[in-house]
């Protein structure tokens, strides 16, 4: 939690008129209810619904301020609940320890406790220790909360339904809607709080069993049909929760879709029969559904605040929805107790909820998709298959799991082929007639530095610095094929010999004093995107004189206010396939020891491949293979000239963030397709070809689509996008998502990155030698101390 919190002092009541005055409601206006906006702390709160959430909100705001009056609605019996067992985290428990010790010391009277995950894939069970888990049953957890809110005088109001919206928000100071993940609170004020609900590919249903699974388990089923699979874990004793999920298309073709609720339940039993030895499963109003991820664009509005579910949602498989709900609680209690007014005290709750959340989200959504992608791992050795696994959220790591279960992250970085004492990011990796010494690729960063395309002393340094810097390979930025395709003034060139002796100066030094080093050369040529200014002076704006004219797949600008390029006529294509060649031959006599083709972020190549800035009615237009025709026919010409021996890859972007643009199927294709031509590797970026796009940003959040384009395509993959760390190369390459990591930011934070993540893993193979002249600062230099953050809400025993 990120800042400590005491109880303070309950303020003053407000006089009996003003209190008199809030019971009395005003008349709603025409239209959508408008809730007040009181200025202080809220007295009368009003609470919808009786999940964990909204019950440990009451109780928490209750204790705060006993002189509050807080009421609770919730439609359904005490003793109803959905679901079995619920999962909660040492971290979130230690939040309810502190905040609310009463509790804590019944949750922990009740929890069933275990460390292991067992995989077991193809009859085979590997199992990884360490991960410390505590669960109880849902009900038990509700009655410990009712309880709780009942002795400090919280008035529950169960089999009722909550008054009208309206009505609460004119009777009460704050109303906390905790109405789950089909909130009609969210809905009657969808204007205001944004909600984007998006619904996923399988279907799952929650049951139970009578006996205690000794581990989480995972187990994957093949049917004739398709691949299905179990989440079970033990809540009781005696008992164990247990999810069925499989995709849409194999629950129908087994199907599910028409068998009643017992029926789906024996048949889950009998299919998974081993898991359950035999045992039945059993239900509890259990029915298939599909997932629905909530985000909300606000979380409050005027005296209304949402919490839990309503808010946000995220995937059963990594445990976190209680637990989310939970500490939005926690950090709503604290919020208001520690401002003057609702107004900033909601807003403080968004601000520090709104990170933690979406973190989670993001876990959630790859944790998800990886599931909803299951049958691509399959043929993954087992031992790789359970890491995989285990790593899917990008929650767990290589490193956090080496300390959780030494044994078995050694036994997977064996089966992977790791050198005694080496990191899978520094065990080699052939690309045709190139080995290069680890899996580290300084990615193609456009540096604007050159003039008259003439590379110099900033690319000399700037190169040379990151390969002595440790990387497998060095790229260049996307050196431009001719003057016309240029992006900017500052780019560089192979368009004409001086030029090439500039590049050779450069392969020169890395070659003689970053032996192991590689350094490949990207080929590209700006389209539409060309004429603009340097990035630090206006990124894709255009020049304000000394344009030049563009050229494209299409004649569409790039954005509002950007040149109009012309549409490359077919008499035009032999020209430009030439200049993709003669830069290819001069890269060759420069020396380089890889070819990358840019055919991404909505350059030349990229442009043709996307529907969305390919709008052609001739042969290289229209149908994916109508698209891939041009990308196809540069490729195949720089292929020839290339020399044998060499590598070349190919980078696309996978997706175009916007609706209509290439698909994930398509990049597949595309893929496919340039692997079928020759490419010994995709590069696997996303984005950049259209200026309306909106990216799912985050940790690694490119890597998804290298993943399923290695296992679809049968390609190797450069993945490329947000990976900063090395414990997130280690976790990537060794679950088999990737062969090799670009990372661009954290090279120009730190030029000898590779090396340092050598010396922090203390490693000291060829996958990462030091130059001899740098060798004395080999090892990581001390640190100071820093203390871990207290407690978010601590209150008096």
């Amino acid at each position: 939690m990120p800042t400590a919190s005491t109880a303070a002092t309950a303020p003053a009541l407000r006089s009996d008129v003003d209190a008199e005055a809030r019971r009395s409601p005003r008349p709603a206006p025409p239209g959508h209810p408008q809730p007040s906006a009181p200025p202080g702390r809220p007295r009368r709160i009003a609470i919808i619904g009786g999940g964990p959430g909204g019950l440990y909100a009451a109780a928490l705001l209750k204790r705060l301020d006993p002189g509050r009056e807080i009421t609770l609605w919730e439609r359904n019996a005490p003793d109803d609940t959905f679901g079995f067992g619920v999962v909660l985290s040492d971290e979130t428990l230690g939040g309810i320890e502190h905040a609310d010790p009463v509790v804590y010391r019944s949750l922990r009277e009740d929890f069933v406790r275990w460390d292991d995950i067992d995989i077991v894939h193809r009859g085979v069970r590997h199992t990884s220790g360490g991960h410390g888990f505590a669960a109880l049953g849902r009900r038990r957890l509700l009655e410990i909360l009712h309880e709780r809110c009942r002795s400090l005088g919280v008035d529950l109001r169960f089999r009722t339904q909550a008054p009208a919206l309206a009505r609460l928000t004119q009777e009460y100071d704050l109303v906390i809607a905790a109405d789950g993940v089909h909130s009609a609170t969210r809905e009657t004020y969808a204007e205001a709080f944004g909600p984007r609900v998006t619904g996923h590919r399988c279907r799952y249903i929650w049951l139970a069993a009578d006996f205690a699974f000794d581990a989480f388990r995972f187990e994957i089923a093949e049917t004739e049909h398709g691949v299905m699979q179990l989440h079970g874990y033990p809540y009781a004793a005696d008992t164990s929760t247990v999810i069925v999920e499989m995709r849409e298309e194999v629950w129908r073709a087994n199907g599910f879709d028409e068998l009643d609720e017992p029926e789906s339940v024996a048949r889950c039993a009998k299919i998974f029969a081993d898991a359950l030895g035999g045992r039945p499963l059993k239900s509890n109003n259990s029915v298939w559904t599909t997932f629905r991820t909530v985000v909300n664009a606000r979380w409050s509005h005027r005296n209304v605040v949402l919490l839990g579910d309503a808010a946000h949602t995220a995937h059963f498989s990594i445990g976190s929805g209680t637990k989310l709900a939970v500490e939005d609680a926690l950090a709503l209690a604290a919020s208001l107790d520690e401002h003057p007014d609702l107004n900033t005290a909601a807003t403080a709750y968004e601000e520090e909820r709104r990170p933690v959340v979406a973190s989670t989200q993001r876990a959630a959504r790859a944790s998800l998709e990886w599931f909803e992608n299951l049958g691509l791992y399959l043929g993954q050795p087992p031992r790789r298959f359970a890491f995989n696994l285990l790593t899917r959220s990008r929650r767990v790591t290589h490193d956090n799991l080496r300390l959780r279960d030494p044994r078995f992250t050694g036994a997977v970085e064996r089966e992977f082929g790791c050198p005694p004492a080496t990191p899978p990011m520094f065990t080699p990796f052939r690309l045709r007639g190139l080995t290069l010494r680890n899996r580290v690729v300084v990615s193609p960063m456009d540096m604007y530095s050159a003039v008259d395309g003439l590379p110099g002393d900033f690319h000399l340094v700037h190169l040379g610095a990151r390969a002595l810097g440790g990387a497998g390979l060095v790229m260049t930025e996307m050196v431009c094929v001719s003057p016309q395709g240029r992006i900017t003034p500052g780019c560089t060139g192979l368009y004409t010999d001086r030029q090439a002796d500039g590049w050779r100066r450069v392969t020169d030094f890395v070659h003689e004093h970053a032996p192991g080093a590689a350094i490949g050369v990207q080929l590209g040529h700006s389209g539409r995107k060309g004429s603009t200014r340097l990035m630090w002076e206006g990124m894709d704006e255009p020049l304000p004189d000394g344009n030049w004219p563009l050229v494209a797949a299409s004649p569409l600008p790039y954005k509002p206010g950007s040149q109009t390029p012309s549409e490359l006529g077919r008499d035009q294509l032999p020209e430009v396939r030439e200049q993709f060649t003669a830069a290819a031959r001069r890269a060759a006599r420069a020396g380089f020891d890889l070819l990358e083709l840019h055919c991404a972020h909505g350059y030349l190549l990229s442009g043709f491949l996307s529907p969305l800035t390919n709008r052609r009615t001739d042969a290289y237009g229209g149908s994916l293979d109508g698209r891939l025709r041009f990308p196809l026919e540069v490729f195949d010409a720089v292929r020839e000239v290339w020399p044998d021996q060499l590598p070349m890859t190919v980078r696309i972007s996978a997706a175009d963030w916007a609706e209509g643009g290439t698909s994930a199927d398509d990049a597949v294709g595309i893929a496919r397709a340039f692997a079928e031509h020759g490419a010994d590797a995709v590069d696997v970026s996303t984005g950049q070809v259209v200026a309306e796009e909106r990216p799912d940003y985050g940790r690694s959040y490119q890597t998804p689509f290298a993943d399923r384009i290695r296992h679809e395509a049968g390609v190797p993959v450069i993945a490329v996008g947000a990976i900063s760390s090395w414990d997130d190369v280690n976790s990537l390459i060794l679950a088999g998502r990737t062969d090799l990591c670009a990372l661009a930011r954290p090279h120009l934070y730190d030029p000898n990155w590779t090396l340092h993540a050598a010396a922090e893993q203390g490693y000291t193979g060829p996958g990462a030698d030091w130059p001899a002249p740098y060798r004395a600062g080999s090892r990581p230099p001390r640190t100071g101390r820093a203390d871990a953050p207290k407690p978010r809400l601590t209150l008096g025993r």
